[in-house]
């Protein structure tokens, strides 16, 4: 394993995965800023994304490697990639193919709020929430 020296301030690409062989990718929208989802990426995923430019991630639930916008048409053409200071996050600014990044059909995964100060139950408040599209027609009725 490499030394922390070498990977919060050396220049080499040193993916520190977790005990699955996953990193965390934070993506938000080049233009805007927004975040807009946040996924997992394997070695051959980050791997794709570098060699592609296009987003490539890791899928949990189907335990597969997939390119954004592979079903749906929305893909993700990555402006920048960054790494975190000890390399167990990557950070896609991405251009946004489409009007929308998540599998619900909203432009962002982050459409709820949680209101702060609550005790007990925790509640959530939609934020900027409106259906962007129609996830069963762009994902075949797999969302």
């Amino acid at each position: 394993m490499a030394a922390s020296s070498e990977i919060e301030e050396g220049l080499a690409l040193q993916p520190r995965f977790d005990a699955d062989g996953l990193v965390t990718a934070v993506v938000t929208d080049a233009a805007s800023g927004d975040v807009l989802m946040v996924a997992h990426m394997n070695a051959r995923a980050l791997a794709k994304t570098i060699e592609t430019g296009e987003a490539h991630y890791y899928s949990r639930s189907r335990k597969k490697l997939w390119r954004k916008g592979e079903e749906s048409g929305h893909t993700q053409r990555v402006i920048e990639m960054r790494v975190d200071c000890d390399q167990d996050a990557v950070w896609l600014r991405v251009e946004q193919a489409g009007p929308g990044a998540c599998h619900t059909g909203r432009r962002s995964c982050f459409y709820r709020v949680v209101a702060l100060g609550q005790t007990g139950e925790v509640t959530l408040a939609f934020r900027d929430a409106e259906r962007a599209f129609d996830p069963a027609a762009a994902y075949r009725g797999k969302p």
